[in-house]
């Protein structure tokens, strides 16, 4: 079995120890401070040293059955017996212990918002951190839940206890959720500084020492999921710190160019949207008015007693305009020179998708419609025009 230093001062990050086991790739220790992976939070990797080497240690499990704990390294193990030095990667542990604790720390936020937001499954594999409650918190109650944390860890010195109780004393605890072990539990406490706990969570993970250095805990967004639950993405710590600065880089950059400050960014945005919009709306009605134009001043041809119009559009935005000014008793047809094409009919006898379909049957390409308005992809752009006047005339397509 390995004893765990981590549980006796997770702040412990260089110890001394010696190999009781060698496997493939991997040493146990009689002790170490490298945390295994479980309970949703990463395990620990660093170095691992020893007269005459050293090893990188890329990942720690524990085995359950025997107890001991497992380090993968990067190179050859040291045989059993060797004395040996470790040394926890310290930014990848002080994260990790920020994730996890700003998780307790927010889960116990919403169940004071509201005791119907209860934790269902956490997730802390990456900066983007995860709570999925039950319940159905809105954005406007993780905001809630969001400044009510904010307000603890600036107005109270919250601290980490951890130990462990049978499971009988549970009930002297005002535990968040149901503990998901059995027999003797390992319970994390932050308390304030009269004594009154903040939080108390069964768990098996490492925590920081003081609640605080979780700060800030940010809440990036919110979104349902399966089975009814919402999730709750947020980040803790250096990494929430980071993110911060970051997306205030970003907005301030923006801002200076549009002249205005990082507060009024929103508004300007916003003014650029409605700018945006109305452009929109005019260029629309500009080219409505153009394809009008267009078919108007193109010239109508009798095919078949159907009066024809044939246009080429050099840009294939103005198709749908074109074909939708189609007058009442006419056909138009259009094409463009990379292959967009459609035909719009104000003749109930000629219906547009399927003079189409027969079309595309000829010159390649799909397409389909309404009977007044069809559009399509033609592989042969030259020939279909005149393909269709051809079906016109040889009223080949089964009109009705």
């Amino acid at each position: 079995m390995t004893r765990p230093l981590y549980y006796d001062d997770p702040t412990q990050l260089s110890f001394a120890a010696t190999v009781t086991a060698v496997e493939e790739g991997r040493v146990a220790l009689d002790a170490t401070a490298f945390y295994p992976e479980g309970g949703g939070q990463n395990a620990d990797a660093g170095m691992l040293r020893w007269e005459g080497g050293e090893a990188r240690v890329t990942d720690t499990q524990k085995d359950k059955v025997s107890g001991l704990i497992w380090h993968t390294l990067e190179g050859d193990p040291p045989p059993v017996g060797t004395p040996v030095v470790g040394e926890v990667d310290p930014a990848r542990r002080w994260r990790q212990m920020a994730r996890h604790s700003g998780e307790h720390l927010l889960a116990q936020a919403f169940f004071r918002i509201n005791p119907a937001f209860r934790v269902a499954a956490v997730g802390m594999r990456g900066p983007d951190c995860t709570l999925d409650l039950e319940g159905f918190p809105t954005e406007a109650d993780a905001r809630a839940a969001e400044r009510l944390l904010r307000e603890t860890l600036a107005r109270h010195d919250l601290t980490l206890e951890t130990r462990v109780v049978p499971e009988a004393e549970l009930p002297n605890y005002p535990l968040r959720r149901p503990p998901q072990v059995r027999g003797q539990v390992r319970l994390v406490i932050f308390r304030d500084e009269t004594g009154v706990p903040f939080d108390v969570s069964a768990c098996g993970g490492v925590h920081v020492p003081r609640a605080g250095m979780t700060a800030p805990v940010v809440v990036l967004r919110t979104e349902r999921i399966r089975s009814g639950l919402t999730r709750v993405v947020f980040r803790a710590g250096e990494e929430a710190a980071e993110f911060l600065a970051a997306t205030y880089h970003d907005a301030r950059a923006l801002a200076q160019g549009f002249s205005v400050g990082v507060p009024d960014l929103p508004a300007r945005v916003a003014a650029l949207g409605h700018e945006r919009d109305a452009l929109k709306a005019e260029a629309a009605a500009l080219r409505t008015r153009l394809a009008a134009a267009l078919v108007t001043a193109a010239p109508v041809g009798e095919v078949a007693g159907v009066p024809l119009r044939a246009l080429t559009l050099d840009d294939p935005a103005l198709l749908p305009d074109v074909l939708a000014a189609t007058p009442p008793g006419e056909v138009c047809a259009a094409v463009t020179p990379s292959g967009r094409c459609g035909i719009g009919s104000g003749q109930a006898e000629v219906p547009a998708g399927t003079l189409l379909t027969g079309v595309l049957k000829t010159t390649g390409g799909r397409g389909g419609g309404r009977p007044d308005l069809a559009q399509g992809q033609t592989t042969d752009p030259s020939a279909f025009l005149k393909a269709v006047q051809k079906h016109l005339q040889a009223r080949t397509v089964p009109f009705p």
